[in-house]
């Protein structure tokens, strides 16, 4: 099992999100298992896309970005269409307009 981070800009996660849905790996979890997807807003140090991200964080002390921070659970064979997915739909067209993260999981527990 791996773990997908991603931070990504906060105009781009609704297509980032839905492009992981649409992904054909979305649709293969085994068993009718869901996916274990979750989303953030943190503070990043991405470069603003225009001056309304960018503003003054207090407790930081300097300018920030608000970003979104996604983590996905998925199987080991789901990585690279995951992967492509949220990267086609993250593109803004800067140099750096996030990151991608891959994670081995040595454990998940499901509560009950």
């Amino acid at each position: 099992m791996k773990e997908i981070k991603a931070y990504v800009h906060r105009s781009r996660i609704a297509d980032v999100i839905a492009a992981l849905k649409d992904s054909p790996a979305w649709g293969s979890a085994r068993g009718g298992r869901r996916h274990n997807l979750a989303v953030y807003i943190v503070k990043g140090s991405l470069l603003p896309l225009d001056s309304d991200e960018q503003h003054y964080a207090m407790d930081l002390g300097d300018e920030v970005v608000n970003e979104y921070k996604l983590e996905l659970l998925c199987e080991d064979g789901e990585v690279e269409a995951l992967s492509a997915a949220l990267m086609e739909a993250a593109r803004t067209g800067q140099a750096v307009a996030g990151w991608i993260t891959v994670i081995d999981v040595i454990s998940a527990t499901p509560i009950h």
